[in-house]
């Protein structure tokens, strides 16, 4: 027996095992220790299984497993079956961007660990949750249970947000809630029509229903649009812009990676899928994601905070991501595919390095700061690799992906949306330019050490143990600061970024270094994703046979 006959039944345990362990760390109300053991190695464990599943899928093979499926029961004449079964698919794509957000989900807990963060009771449950519910997102193969797994992710979303309360703010958390809860209803309305019109939800069973029947299309352009939302394609990204800067760059750099791509995995997925890539709407496509490009690089233009501008870059990157899906060939999906794997994680690593700094030195604004070249080397060398990346420059897999993203639309003689992505790579790279001269190169502010001390004064005599207060007693109590932390804060020691600070931006530097240096491996995993999306009949045939 091998392991693509092995592993199928074992995929509900992605979903199942961080919902148990999630409970168990909740429960667990004294015991941080306990918290951060049970986290981390439920994270590493899904990064194991994720890799394993990479292995097995890199040729094309598709597992398939249906979860608590009935015997089919005839119910009529005509020979009509009922059964209920939860379809989980995993192929070479699923398991490419399940990988790529487990390494996400260590590097920023590993974060909010070093920040304290992580001592919150239920900070670890929540990451934990929303784990299972990207698990179960990616591995579906009907869309209402897509539905139901993304409010499983959106949930603990809350949760978090809310943990960040003073720093984001009433009106940024009603943001948050009020545009996902309006995106979900859309969504559900969505569903529900593909289902009246089309008379299923599997997708398997949906292969090719909106090529000929035009309400089949109208519902699942429903669905497309409110997953688009969730995507924050313009012109529905302003919720994302008004939110994202917020809350703490350890939220950040988690929901980067996964809000917004499982949201873009979706698109991938229902547009080769119920649409069998649709020639005919690809213009629209097109248009709407060079759209996404300029106005979300254009946007960065007038911030002032390093956290605000790498978050319009996530608009504008989210669109050359998406021109896969206006291209829809093969070099087209694989160059996109490519893309999204190394965007995930060199954004990741732009949040928790500039967000060192932050929680550090108690501001991103860039005006505030600067001389961190001279004054933390290891922060500046971090947030270079990732930059450069970033805006596209060799040797790095920023390079690779760009150069292959406009490779593709060359061919396929859509010059326009080549010069666009050539200008918005300018534009990045200029944006990159000005957080690097203004945080990292002149002089120092003469005010910043004291300012850093106050910061970090301010914030380890209070809101670290207000959390430390929070994950031992339900109420929330403010204590005076430690003997201990006083003791560190009040002598004359320059405040510099801990190393704990620094690792997980730079393993994910390393990480997008890698991917440039071995770009044809990962390639050559792309293409073999991309092969599926044009072709889902051996989708359509896994799902049937399983």
């Amino acid at each position: 027996m091998n392991l693509a006959e092995i592993l199928p039944p074992l995929l509900p345990l992605l979903v199942g095992v961080p919902l148990l362990l999630g409970a168990a760390g909740a429960a667990v109300r004294k015991n941080k220790l306990a918290r951060h053991i049970i986290s981390m190695g439920t994270l590493l464990a899904i990064f194991a299984f994720s890799v394993l599943l990479v292995v097995v899928t890199s040729d094309g093979t598709i597992l398939a497993h249906r979860v608590g499926g009935w015997t089919p029961v005839d119910v009529g004449s005509e020979g009509q079956t009922f059964e209920i079964a939860i379809p989980f698919v995993v192929d070479a794509l699923s398991a490419l961007v399940l990988m790529i957000i487990s390494i996400l989900g260590i590097a920023s807990v590993m974060f909010a660990m070093a920040t304290h963060e992580a001592r919150a009771r239920f900070f670890h449950p929540f990451v934990l949750v929303l784990m299972a519910g990207v698990a179960g997102a990616l591995m579906t193969g009907d869309i209402f249970n897509l539905f139901v797994f993304i409010e499983v992710m959106l949930l603990p979303s809350y949760g978090l947000i809310a943990m960040m309360g003073a720093k984001l703010g009433a009106h940024g958390a009603r943001i948050y809630v009020s545009v996902n809860l309006m995106a979900s209803t859309l969504l559900l309305v969505g569903i529900a029509l593909v289902y009246a019109t089309a008379g299923t939800v599997n997708l398997a069973e949906l292969h090719g229903a909106a090529l000929d029947d035009p309400a089949v299309a109208i519902a699942g352009g429903v669905v497309l649009t409110a997953i688009s939302v969730k995507a924050a394609v313009v012109p529905v990204h302003g919720w994302l812009t008004r939110t994202y800067p917020m809350t703490s760059p350890a939220v950040t750099a988690l929901f980067s990676g996964i809000h917004t791509k499982v949201a873009i995995y979706a698109i991938y997925r229902i547009y080769s899928l119920l649409f069998d890539g649709d020639e005919r709407f690809l213009w629209v496509a097109l248009i709407v994601v060079s759209a996404t490009m300029l106005i979300g690089v254009l946007g960065a233009i007038g911030e002032k905070t390093t956290r605000s501008i790498l978050v319009f870059h996530m608009i504008s990157q989210i669109g050359y991501i998406l021109i896969g899906v206006g291209l829809f060939t093969t070099l087209g999906l694989t160059a996109a595919i490519f893309y999204l794997l190394h965007h995930m994680i060199v954004k990741a690593s732009l949040f928790l390095s500039t967000g060192a700094i932050e929680e550090t030195y108690g501001t991103g604004e860039i005006e505030k700061l600067g001389g961190m070249l001279r004054r933390e080397p290891l922060i500046a060398i971090t947030f270079m690799a990732a930059a450069l990346s970033l805006a596209g420059l060799p040797p790095f897999s920023g390079f690779v992906a760009k150069f292959s993203i406009i490779r593709a639309t060359l061919e396929e003689t859509h010059y326009w949306v080549a010069a666009v992505a050539v200008i918005v790579s300018v534009f990045t790279l200029l944006s990159m330019l000005k957080i690097w001269t203004g945080v990292f190169m002149g002089d120092e502010p003469k005010d910043l050490q004291e300012r850093a001390l106050t910061y970090q004064e301010r914030m380890h005599g209070k809101r670290y143990l207000r959390v430390e207060a929070q994950a031992e007693t339900p109420t929330l109590t403010v204590g005076p600061p430690t003997s201990t932390t006083l003791a560190v804060l009040s002598g004359e020691q320059e405040v510099k970024v801990p190393a704990k600070l620094i690792i997980p931006g730079a393993l994910l530097a390393a990480v997008t270094i890698f991917f440039g240096v071995g770009a044809e491996v990962l390639m050559s995993l792309s293409a073999t994703a991309a092969e599926g999306l044009l072709n889902p009949e051996i989708y359509v045939e896994a799902v049937s046979g399983a």
